[in-house]
């Protein structure tokens, strides 16, 4: 669900014509649905009503400040991956003991910052990893709560390059190994081993998967607690798909349904990171079309969007459809979408069928919520697109776009080069 609509012949984002943003913001634009945002945020969480458990926005798929802090407002919390994201997280107004650090590759100076605020958990994927969570620990004075990722060797049957389950890629500890890590990790002195941590992969489009993870993890949390280990927490990770063309994935209510028969335990609490599902719909780049071109065998619609405002296409193959802003009632064409950046890689769409547009006219990618604006860049020394919130009637520039100034800034010719 979301709330892009047409009346009569105009795309509107709830009550606001998307051709009044093009005219007063500019394009290209990522525009965003505040209602939207908040009604999927809060279906996720109240589907898991009844059962212990939090909420944690997954931050790199979104970290506006504005969008993080509809989520903080509603108890929320976050998983970040970064002390930027952590930055981002406290200044959006998101309680820190809701906060769970995730990724492979925390340095002790993340770790410090993370402790210094107060998170609730980190979840530590390497041996390495825990040494340096116990070193920084000890040297604060602190005691560092931490689970464990543990790589379940599960197929979720997506994009190789979001698939983080498998024993091949680069996340977690191997679940077979997992007890004797655990072991080790109770030992250190600056820790308190305190959960589970499991992510498996992005965009799934079926239960199965989460469940068959669940069923492992629940064999795992048993042993641990033979051994004397308390797991207090388990974090599953996001991964909930969305509907980009023709998927189906599961609404929330039967994910929860799944989950909670499955797992059968109330002394643990849920940490729970959706990202995509929360935010991928209630987001389009908005963007306008510069030049029509014909190649004699195909047909090109340059707009002035490119791959530097929404990669997901040229790095995934991803489908994102396109959408005029005002349908005329024009035949429909067979046509590449493309952007200016210097790359046959930059394309939003490819061969695909859309209504007849014109030089100025305006087109929504849709679907951009989510891995849009957070994975942008200035390539080809683009300035990155605004971004704007509509609530209701109104609308709001929550990032301003930048400008060729923003572009150089922090850079510097040395004295040395400006001799003639």
């Amino acid at each position: 669900m979301h709330h892009f609509h047409y009346k009569e012949s105009e795309l509107y984002c709830e009550d606001v014509p998307i051709a009044l943003l093009a005219q007063e913001i500019g394009t290209p634009a990522y525009i965003y649905s505040h209602a939207t945002l908040e009604t999927h945020f809060r279906t996720f969480d109240n589907a898991f009503k009844g059962i212990p458990h939090i909420v944690c926005f997954s931050m790199k798929s979104n970290s506006n400040l504005a969008i993080v802090r509809i989520f903080s407002r509603q108890g929320g919390g976050a998983d970040i991956v970064s002390g930027g994201e952590l930055y981002r997280a406290l200044k959006a107004g998101v309680d820190p003991a809701r906060i769970v650090y995730s990724g492979v590759g925390k340095t002790a100076e993340d770790i410090e910052y993370a402790l210094a605020s107060g998170i609730l958990m980190f979840n530590a994927e390497s041996s390495q990893e825990i040494a340096t969570l116990n070193q920084v620990a000890g040297r604060m004075k602190k005691k560092a709560s931490i689970a464990i990722r543990v790589n379940p060797d599960i197929d979720p049957h997506t994009h190789p390059y979001i698939s983080t389950g498998l024993k091949e890629n680069k996340f977690g500890i191997d679940i077979r190994k997992a007890v004797e890590q655990y072991k080790l990790a109770a030992e250190l002195r600056h820790l308190d081993v305190c959960g589970i941590s499991c992510h498996i992969g992005s965009q799934l489009t079926t239960v199965s998967p989460f469940v068959e993870a669940l069923g492992k993890l629940k064999q795992l949390i048993a042993t641990l607690r033979k051994s004397g280990i308390s797991i207090r927490y388990l974090d599953l990770g996001g991964g909930l798909g969305i509907t980009y063309d023709k998927e189906k994935p599961p609404h929330p209510q039967e994910y929860a349904g799944a989950v909670r028969e499955e797992l059968n335990m109330e002394d643990l609490t849920l940490i729970l990171e959706p990202g995509r599902v929360i935010v991928g719909n209630a987001g389009i780049l908005l963007t306008r079309v510069v030049y029509t071109k014909s190649s004699g065998e195909k047909e090109f619609i340059v707009v002035d969007a490119a791959m530097n405002d929404l990669i997901r296409p040229s790095l995934y193959g991803s489908f994102h459809a396109v959408q005029p802003v005002r349908t005329t009632g024009k035949e429909k064409i067979k046509a590449d979408i493309v952007g200016p950046i210097c790359e046959s890689g930059d394309f939003l769409a490819k061969e695909r069928e859309v209504q007849v547009l014109e030089a100025g006219d305006l087109a929504a990618i849709m679907s951009a919520g989510a891995y849009g604006f957070s994975m942008s860049s200035n390539y080809n020394s683009r300035p990155r697109a605004a971004e704007v919130m509509v609530s209701g009637s109104d609308y709001h520039v929550i990032r301003a776009r930048e400008t060729y100034e923003d572009l150089i800034r922090g850079e510097k010719i040395p004295d040395f080069l400006k001799k003639a």
